[in-house]
């Protein structure tokens, strides 16, 4: 069944805070919702995921396949869908999974926002950087959810492809809340032999990884698709860390963070593997292809290319030097070629490494 999790406090053995986290719902059922779903359908908690497409829906309930995202996979009989997002279906479940694209939080929040309760553990899987006002997931949630419950909220991130989560392959990732009590205790709703959990205190530089790496890996895939071999690929991977790093760092992120899983774990998976939507967008780039085409026959959402309009903002407001993020959004949105935005790399002045992360 579902593990519980008991905070205590010093040398005394006797539980402060035991809960139970077995009842959880899972909004959004694409990949990675479908994947962790499933995940914790099969460590034998009762869980409910929510999709709006009725189709989708019925598919789990009689199928248990999702017909739209991992047709191919057969899903925990126990799994169970619903449409239905309201107070009877939220009030039923302790764990809440937001597996939701960040530029469409805030209608999703503003709609469950009535029922919530700070007895929720809500966790946001979600990666990116809102467009309109350049803020990060968590500082959404705060501004509609109020900080009292908003401050609670935790944030899971690390490498974790959905194919590989679902058929139980050995996966490590960070969740990270300003509260620790709440980052443990969405650590033990998802801890499992196969799926390593570990814990963080930074939420803002888990969100700034998770979300930039998306915008790397554009890039990392464009120089697969000119052709470019090892060299260019480990180069343009280590500057864009260090790219993240001075984001991050300037954010008020701890350095550390992204050394860890979602810092360079996430970003070297998502910018070197063809399973990566990312990679694959970037490559196809690469090869000469116009966005609006590679979108439209993608099949899936690409976070990174509205990322990049994010970042490129939101570097501006702050002041950081982004060289990578200004060259990827170069080619996605002032149709800058390929070739063109690598050489404008190539060709800038000579920098100290590690500038603008330590002094």
């Amino acid at each position: 069944m579902g593990q519980a999790y008991s905070k205590r406090k010093g040398t005394d053995t006797s539980p402060i805070v035991d809960y139970n986290d077995t009842n959880v719902l899972v909004i959004g059922a694409g990949n990675f919702g479908t994947c962790l779903a499933d995940h914790l359908a099969a460590l034998g908690n009762n869980v409910t995921i929510y999709a709006r497409d009725q189709t989708v829906v019925d598919g789990i309930n009689n199928d248990h396949r999702n017909i739209k995202y991992m047709s191919d996979v057969l899903l925990t009989e126990s799994l169970r869908a619903t449409s239905q997002l309201d107070e009877t279906v939220i009030a039923s479940v302790s764990v809440i999974i937001f597996s939701i694209p960040t530029q469409h939080m805030r209608s999703i929040l503003s709609q469950v926002q009535p029922h919530i309760t700070a007895n929720h553990l809500a966790i946001f899987v979600n990666k990116g950087i809102e467009i309109k006002t350049l803020t990060l997931p968590c500082d959404i949630v705060e501004e509609i959810w109020g900080t009292e419950i908003g401050s609670q909220a935790t944030y899971l991130s690390g490498p974790s492809f959905a194919a590989e989560v679902v058929k139980r392959q050995p996966t490590c990732v960070s969740v990270a809340s300003r509260k620790k009590e709440r980052a443990l205790r969405a650590q033990a709703v998802f801890h499992a032999p196969h799926f390593r959990v570990y814990d963080s205190s930074d939420v803002v530089g888990v969100e700034i990884a998770g979300a930039l790496k998306n915008v790397i890996a554009l890039a990392a895939g464009a120089c697969a698709g000119l052709g470019f071999q090892q060299n260019a690929r480990a180069a343009i991977i280590t500057r864009g860390l260090a790219e993240i790093m001075r984001i991050g760092v300037k954010l008020g992120a701890d350095p550390l963070t992204f050394s860890g899983l979602a810092g360079v774990g996430d970003l070297f998976l998502t910018a070197q593997s063809e399973k990566s939507r990312n990679y694959t967008v970037g490559f196809r780039l690469g090869k000469g292809e116009k966005i609006d085409h590679i979108l439209a026959t993608l099949g899936s959402v690409a976070e990174g290319v509205e990322t990049a309009k994010a970042a490129y903002a939101l570097c501006r407001k702050i002041n950081v030097e982004s060289p990578v993020c200004d060259a990827v959004y170069s080619v996605l949105f002032q149709n800058v070629e390929v070739t063109a935005a690598v050489r404008s790399l190539m060709e800038r002045d000579p920098h100290d490494e590690f500038y603008g992360i330590v002094n």
